[in-house]
Order: C-alpha cells, then sequence, then structure tokens
C-alpha cells in the first residue's frame, strides 16, 4: 500500500465515513419527525401536509444516500479490486 493510498484509507475512515453516517441520521430524523407531526396534527389539515413534506424529504434523503452509497461501492469495486471498504 503506498503513502497515497494509506492517506485516502484515513481520509475516507476519519472524514468521510462519519460524513455519511450523519447525513443517514439526519435523513431518517426527518422522516421521523414527519411521522410524529403527521399523526399528532390528525386533527389539523396543515400539520398533516406538514408532516407529509417532511416524510417524503426524508425518504427522498435516504434514497440518495442509498443510492450515492452503492454507486460508490460499484466504483470502488471496479477500480479497485477488493473493494474500498
Amino acid at each position: 500500500m503506498t503513502p497515497v493510498d494509506t492517506l485516502l484509507q484515513k481520509i475516507a475512515d476519519q472524514i468521510i465515513n462519519p460524513i455519511i453516517g450523519l447525513m443517514f441520521a439526519v435523513a431518517i430524523l426527518v422522516f421521523l419527525y414527519g411521522m410524529v407531526e403527521f399523526v399528532a396534527g390528525a386533527g389539523n389539515e396543515d400539520k398533516r401536509t406538514q408532516g407529509k413534506r417532511h416524510i417524503i424529504w426524508g425518504i427522498i434523503g435516504l434514497f440518495i444516500m442509498v443510492s450515492v452509497f452503492g454507486l460508490m461501492q460499484v466504483l470502488c469495486n471496479f477500480f479497485y479490486n477488493g473493494g474500498c471498504y
């Protein structure tokens, strides 16, 4: 393993992976907040609409994160036979 590979691995382990985890957590929290808002505001149409928006944006965020993670895995397996992680 060259020094550049070691540096890139450390950057991925120490910076990129925690950011990805944080983004997953934020998307899940937005989704759950939307669920709570939707259920708690069952009698108020405005609260339900706002809850639906949060649910949709949470799902979109999760979809984007999973798609990017999958694309990164495909690219890593293509360029580095053993994978990046």
